[in-house]
Formats: C-alpha cells, structure tokens, sequence
C-alpha cells in the first residue's frame, strides 16, 4: 500500500497561475521523449535536493548526488550543470503532497522552485507524488542497518531515486 500512494503522479494538466504555462504530465511527457534519452529525478528538500538519474533506457534510476541548498542561483546552476554533463531530457521533481493529497507549503515551496528554474531551462519538468518516499527508504537503510550517519548522507539521493524510479516504472507502462 505505502508504494501504491508513493508511485501515484498526476494525471491531469495543471495551469500555473502565476507564469500561465501548462504543466504537463508524465504521459505527455512519455509522448515527447525519444529513445536514448535519460531523464533525472529530484527530491527538493528545504536544506538539500537529492538528484538521481535514469540509464538511457529509462529502465533503472541511479541515486546519483545531493546538492547541498544555498540561494536558487546556485542551486540551479548546479543542477543544470548536472543535467548538461549527462544529457539529461527531463526532471521528475518529487512533490511532497500531505497524506490526505492535500497541498502545503512544501508543495508551494516545489511549485515556486520549478517556476524558477523553468525560466532558466526548457527541459521538461513534470510533478510525482512523492508521498512517503523518505520514509520509505530510510526504513530500507534501517534494514540494513545502516550507520545514522551514513543515513543522513544518503537518503535525500535515494529518495530521488525512490521518485524517479516510479515515474521510470509508470512510463514503461505507458
């Protein structure tokens, strides 16, 4: 059940109202994708934003890094360098919706994120519900009884990971 609700994404378009673009869906996106290319993976957290990357298959997400936050300028630069050095065609930017599907402030913070890097960047970037994600994979890392320190190295690019691997599995299925 707990992977059922993280691996939902949306499905229907939805307008920005304050840019006016349309955000599209990972159906639409599968439409505009061709074969070979990857596609990145981002868990946006408030000090951290964990970027994993799909093989050009887009079969297998790899954790791959986590850029530690500073101001936006920054932070998009390093992650479109990222995107650059790997030819990457599009993001899946986790949005952290609360459990009964509501949107909070963290789904405004992502939402404002994205507004921000869309004006720097034409690639593609389509939400996925990312709802439990951390949970799920620090529990993963318990279960390997990994270090508490270890944890916190890791979890924000296995989280990205986690999202990016179930937008990864619903395109295949697309």
């Amino acid at each position: 059940m707990l992977a059922e609700i993280a691996f939902t994404c949306y499905l229907t378009p939805m307008q920005d109202k304050n840019t006016n673009t349309v955000e599209i869906t990972l159906e639409q996106l599968a439409q505009t994708l061709s074969y070979g290319q990857a596609i990145a993976g981002l868990d946006l957290g408030s000090k951290t934003i964990g970027v994993a990357v799909s093989d050009t298959s887009r079969m297998i997400a790899t954790p791959l890094t986590t850029i530690k936050r500073t101001k936006f300028q920054a932070d998009a630069v390093a992650l479109l360098d990222i995107c650059k050095d790997r030819s990457i065609a599009a993001l899946v930017l986790g949005l952290p919706l609360n459990m009964n599907g509501t949107e909070g402030p963290r789904v405004q913070a992502t939402r404002a994120f994205a507004r921000n890097l869309r004006k720097l960047t034409d690639l593609p970037i389509v939400y996925w519900d990312e709802r439990l994600s951390t949970i799920a994979v620090t529990r993963t890392l318990l279960e390997a009884d990994t270090s508490r320190k270890r944890r916190s190295e890791v979890v924000d690019k296995m989280a990205a990971g986690y999202i990016l691997q179930g937008a990864l599995d619903r395109l295949a299925r697309i």
